[in-house]
């Protein structure tokens, strides 16, 4: 059942249309996700961001925040198609991305090779615990985030469109883990931070999921619909004071070396940041900024825009330094106080 809410986009629309189609569809799909979901209206939101981007997300939690939850609701609301990995560490590549078997023709008795195609090919993907498979796995997963294909025997296969990957990964526990290299951290759009309920929200959690309620999902976007309006959100402008912005805040991120240029650089990030961000940050940041100013209301991109989504960009692209470490300041620290360095 398709909602009203995600009639097909026509070819030309206006600011206006844009913007109403936009906030209609945001409704829709967080009410549905709600009678399953308590709260979380941030990551929700992120999700949502990263979605209309055509970005990977991963959510970072203590155990029993519903992060599995959460995913698994938002592929019954999609009309997607959806697939969830078990990453553990004996995973091999050809678990999630497919293998090729030998098929004998019925007709000819011939035998040949033919590809047998793994989880990955869905639209919507979870990964549970991503950071419990080993490199060679994780890196078969890279190719999938970055190129959106995949390579068996020499061979490339491609991966349907829409494609996303949301992992989640517990911060607590290290034992029998593999750290995600930074290259890959670097596919993630965003890195959600999923926190406590209130107490007031957990109440609620403990009436909905002791009682034998289970709620109708009504699906919202086809595959289709959610390529269209990915289309859409790349037609809002962005101004120039905007781009440069962005560069200024991911530029303060990076150590300058000797003779660099240091005309926007904070001087104490130099003693707060072993790395900083690559040019993919400043790609995301805008995005992001695009597809939440259609959610406000908005037909332009604004610092604000820009000031909220810095820590689930940034956070994941920066690597603090061991003085950082010894003051107690965390990467969302360093990035308040890069936005505010920057003006909000």
């Amino acid at each position: 059942m398709s909602n009203p809410a995600a009639a097909t986009v026509p070819a030309t629309v206006s600011e206006a249309e844009l913007v109403a189609r936009l906030a209609a569809a945001r409704t829709s799909m967080l009410a549905e996700i709600h009678k399953v979901i308590v709260g979380q209206e941030e990551v929700l939101e992120q999700l949502l961001l990263a979605l209309l981007c055509r970005g990977h997300c991963l959510l970072e939690g203590v155990p029993g925040l519903a992060k599995t939850v959460m995913i698994q609701t938002l592929g019954r609301v999609l009309d997607l198609s959806f697939s969830r990995i078990q990453f553990t560490p004996d995973l091999m590549p050809s678990d999630i991305t497919g293998t090729d078997i030998i098929q004998e023709d019925p007709q000819t008795h011939r035998r040949q090779f033919e590809f047998l195609q793994g989880p990955l090919f869905a639209h919507l993907v979870l990964g549970d615990e991503i950071n419990r498979t080993p490199p060679k796995t994780q890196a078969a997963l890279l190719e999938a985030m970055s190129e959106r294909r995949v390579t068996c025997r020499g061979r490339t296969y491609e991966l349907p469109d829409p494609f996303f990957v949301l992992a989640t990964q517990n911060p607590i526990e290290q034992e029998g883990t593999y750290p995600l290299p930074e290259a890959q951290l670097d596919r993630f759009m965003f890195l959600v931070r999923v926190g406590y309920p209130t107490k007031s929200e957990e109440i609620e959690i403990l009436k909905r999921t002791t009682g034998d309620h289970k709620p109708s999902l009504v699906r919202i976007f086809s595959a289709k619909e959610l390529v269209q309006l990915q289309d859409l959100v790349r037609q809002v402008p962005v101004a120039d004071q905007v781009y440069q912005r962005v560069v200024d805040l991911v530029h303060a991120t990076r150590v300058a070396p000797s003779g660099g240029d240091r005309a926007h650089e904070v001087p104490e990030a130099s003693k707060w940041l072993q790395w900083g961000a690559g040019p993919r940050a400043g790609q995301m940041l805008i995005l992001g900024a695009k597809a939440r100013a259609l959610l406000m209301g908005r037909f332009h991109v604004t610092s604000e825009d820009i000031a909220v989504l810095a820590k689930p960009v940034l956070r994941h692209r920066l690597v603090t330094s061991f003085a950082a470490q010894a003051q107690g300041l965390t990467t969302d620290i360093i990035i308040d106080r890069l936005v505010t360095h920057f003006g909000s």
